[in-house]
């Protein structure tokens, strides 16, 4: 289950995506999970596929590209070190949920 979810409204600031989605996974198997389970969901009940899946569950981080929606699924590890919520302090938090 994903944990300490942020989704982030960057469309003011980028055109890149209009959303981040940040979430932690606090195991390889965890990340993973999350990823293949969004994939899964998007496409079979809303017929939407993802662009791109970036990353590795072994790298503390995967990316899921929707285009206009980006969903960042971290360890805990690496969300601390690379701090997207401090690198996008200018946007604006639409959900935060710990």
């Amino acid at each position: 289950m994903a944990s300490d979810v942020v989704m982030l409204d960057i469309s003011e600031l980028t055109v890149i995506a209009d959303y981040f989605i940040v979430v932690t996974g606090d195991s390889e198997r965890q990340i993973a999970a999350i990823s293949e389970r969004v994939v899964e969901e998007l496409r079979e009940k809303q017929r939407v596929r993802a662009l791109a899946v970036e990353g590795t569950p072994a790298s503390g981080w995967m990316l899921v590209d929707y285009g206009s929606v980006i969903l960042h699924i971290f360890s805990p590890q690496q969300r601390a070190h690379v701090r997207l919520e401090e690198l996008w302090s200018k946007a604006r938090t639409v959900v935060h949920i710990v």
